[in-house]
């Protein structure tokens, strides 16, 4: 539907244009409609987005799939939060940005055709990433757990859990001089992760076998660094075994299922550096988008070839089912707004 649209107070005047946008509402477990909801306007400091896309995370699953301590129908929009788009109108106290400028977003309502954000809340894409689908979201999650983990120079790191973070951390490592051992349980994600850079695969099936290949491939030593990717015990587990003494475990699965059980005697007796790299800071984030995009602009990330599917918003539980399940060939799933 359209009509003329009066703008809030603070907003640029506008003229006649749509007042309703379509965006999806979780309505419960498995349940996703898309209804047409009012167009937001931008208060004095904001700016508005219409999006190109948006990434779906993982982290999103458990609100699809259902746990008990979430409260449903979610607001329109929510929990996308990897969004991307050109904005098209902009708040009467913005200077520094305007209408036609591509950006990316930190924000929670991007499973819609719009989403309203702070100025400090974007991070400005060059033209050299023009046409490129970009969440630069999880692209900041990749830097910013890098920067945690502190990779040098012929470290021997692994990285367990290849997919979409465990490929941009693979790419980080080998970029840094390391030398990258990748662990999955997928061929794809293996083949991939050798693209990436890494210097070894080992197929994720059996606990002592990896453990053994891992020993082998470091005289024995463990890692200097192993990166856990995966966000469940079995994997967390044997990251923690594959560490070498003294070396630096850097939890970056986004553990969501509930409590962990750790083997407190081993970390203590290894003297482990245990990290958990996720950051709730938003200005962290932001950053981390803003060197996301100056690195994917010199071809330092393979940001394109790892959205391996895209979607349409009506579509968005069969891309969370495909998050889910993980067919063949998947790596990262993204919502599309053209």
């Amino acid at each position: 539907m359209t009509g003329c649209f009066t703008p809030a107070a603070g907003a640029c005047p506008a003229v006649c244009e749509r007042t309703t946008m379509a965006a999806a509402v979780l309505r419960g477990p498995r349940t996703i409609d898309v209804r047409l909801v009012p167009l937001p306007a931008p208060d004095p400091g904001q700016v508005r987005i219409r999006l190109e896309g948006c990434g779906v995370c993982a982290s999103n699953l458990p609100v699809w799939q259902g746990r008990p301590y979430f409260s449903y129908p979610f607001e329109p929009g929510a929990p996308g939060h990897e969004g991307w788009g050109r904005i098209d109108a902009v708040g009467r106290e913005v200077k520094h940005l305007r209408p036609g400028d591509r950006v990316a977003l930190l924000s929670y309502h991007a499973y819609g055709e719009y989403e309203v954000v702070s100025t400090d809340d974007v991070a400005i894409l060059p033209v050299e990433l023009d046409g490129v689908p970009f969440p630069a979201e999880p692209l900041a999650c990749a830097i910013n757990v890098f920067r945690r983990a502190d990779v040098m120079n012929g470290a021997k790191v692994a990285v367990v859990g290849i997919g979409f973070l465990g490929s941009l951390l693979t790419c980080l490592a080998a970029r840094a001089g390391a030398e990258v051992i990748a662990i999955s349980r997928r061929p794809f994600a293996l083949a991939t992760a050798r693209r990436c850079g890494a210097a070894h695969t080992i197929e994720m099936l059996d606990h002592r076998a990896i453990i053994e290949q891992v020993q082998n491939l470091t005289e024995g030593r463990g890692c200097d660094v192993v990166i856990e990717a995966v966000g469940a015990q079995w994997p967390l587990d044997l990251a923690a075994e594959l560490t070498a003494v003294r070396g630096r475990l850097v939890i970056a699965g986004y553990h969501q299922d509930g409590p962990r059980q750790v083997s407190m005697q081993s970390w203590n007796w290894k003297g482990l550096d245990v990290i958990n790299a996720h950051e709730r800071d938003p200005r962290v984030y932001v950053r981390g988008m803003r060197e996301a995009v100056a690195a994917a602009a010199q071809g330092a990330l393979p940001t394109q070839a790892l959205l391996t599917h895209s979607y349409r918003l009506d579509d968005l539980s069969l891309a969370l089912r495909d998050l889910e399940e993980r067919p063949d060939g998947f790596m990262k799933g993204w919502i599309r707004y053209d």
